[in-house]
């Protein structure tokens, strides 16, 4: 293992010295300081020739896992192989995860000797992470001098939201595709559109009384209504979340309340308020909630003021709309009190021992942490 060789702040104050006395002595005619001088520059100069020769080292670097929830177990991993015979390697390493760079504890490496050295890469934001790359630095004589070795490329550590185990959602609940407030009773199912029919289609949902009228075979589009839509809105507007870390919160309950939703079949939507993120995702499509998470991941607080982004009709069964503690709470009252069942969940630092108010139609859930707001929404949601 080869590297840049510089002089260290001490090796070039040592030169700069030695320079000097040499200097002052041969001006002077003061053989003792000439000599001074001249051992220090000589000192330097050996540094440098003790990095001349590689490092008898192999290393490697790698970064497992690439996807990680926030505030999840992600290590970068150091392999260091000694192929020296008699002496014992010192090494010092440095990695840069984003812009900071995280020192790395290195054991001095021993002849013939072999250490893997971990160490965590910090997950406490979401989105992509630049990690690397990795410097190694091995010290001269008296650490006067140091090689430089850049190690590894840089690779990238997807860092998503956290998803927390959710009951679900409230059975049976369903608004209707005509809009009307309504609740459909477990069982049976619930029309909510027509189509034509298409060679293949099974005949027992032939809807006999318009294919009569139009004289088309019309087949019937039925909804379990077991199986609610679930929209979640969050609020991205950075007026409301007035603490970072209270938006990484809200986000983590949205994606917990949407992988609940998706894991046990129902249609979900995503909807940031300022509009950045529609996701929708049909019953059935688990293979999908990768690709909220994707979208939760890089979803960042937006300066636009103004009403929320509107919920479409048909998927007005459950609304959950996830809010900062500074929210202005009205506008996402009346967009929640349009469902069927609507929730207003307040991430809110001084939640107080009463989380748990009602405001017409629309339940409001107070937490301080994410973990507050999803046992709140099996208590009182999930019945």
């Amino acid at each position: 293992m080869t590297g840049r060789i510089r002089l260290t702040a001490r090796g070039a104050g040592a030169g700069l010295l030695g320079g000097l006395l040499a200097g002052l002595g041969i001006w002077w005619n003061y053989p003792g300081l000439l000599g001074f001088g001249v051992a220090l520059v000589g000192l330097a100069l050996a540094a440098v020739g003790s990095l001349l020769l590689p490092a008898p080292v192999r290393a490697s670097r790698s970064v497992r896992p690439r996807t990680v929830q926030r505030l999840g177990s992600c290590t970068g991993t150091l392999e260091l192989t000694s192929v020296a015979r008699r002496l014992a390697v010192q090494l010092d390493a440095t990695d840069r995860v984003g812009a900071d760079p995280v020192g790395i504890d290195v054991p001095p490496l021993r002849p013939g000797e072999r250490n893997r050295v971990e160490y965590p890469i910090p997950t406490a934001r979401r989105g992509l992470l630049s990690v690397g790359p990795l410097v190694l630095r091995r010290r001269g004589l008296a650490g006067l001098t140091e090689a430089r070795t850049v190690l590894g490329e840089v690779v990238e550590v997807r860092v998503v939201p956290r998803v927390l185990p959710v009951r679900g959602l409230p059975s049976g609940a369903r608004r209707g595709h005509v809009g009307a407030d309504e609740r459909v009773e477990r069982g049976g199912t619930d029309l909510v559109g027509l189509r034509e029919y298409i060679p293949g289609d099974d005949l027992r949902r032939l809807h006999w009384a318009t294919s009569a009228r139009t004289g088309t075979l019309m087949i019937r589009e039925d909804a379990d209504p077991a199986r609610p839509h679930l929209a979640v809105v969050l609020d991205d507007r950075a007026g409301g979340h007035p603490d970072p870390d209270g938006f990484e919160d809200a986000v983590d309950v949205a994606a917990s309340l949407l992988t609940s939703a998706i894991s046990a079949g129902h249609p979900v939507r995503l909807l940031a308020a300022s509009g950045a993120v529609d996701v929708e995702v049909p019953a059935g499509a688990v293979e999908d909630t990768d690709l909220v998470l994707a979208a939760l991941a890089e979803l960042r607080l937006s300066d636009l003021a103004g009403a929320p982004l509107s919920v479409p009709v048909r998927d007005l069964d459950v609304v959950a709309v996830v809010c900062g503690a500074a929210a202005d709470p009205g506008p996402l009252l009346l967009e929640a009190g349009r469902a069927a069942v609507g929730v207003l969940l307040v991430v809110d630092p001084t939640a107080g021992p009463a989380p748990l108010s009602a405001v017409g139609t629309v339940l409001v859930l107070r937490g301080a942490r994410v973990e507050e707001l999803v046992t709140a929404w099996d208590t009182v949601v999930v019945r």
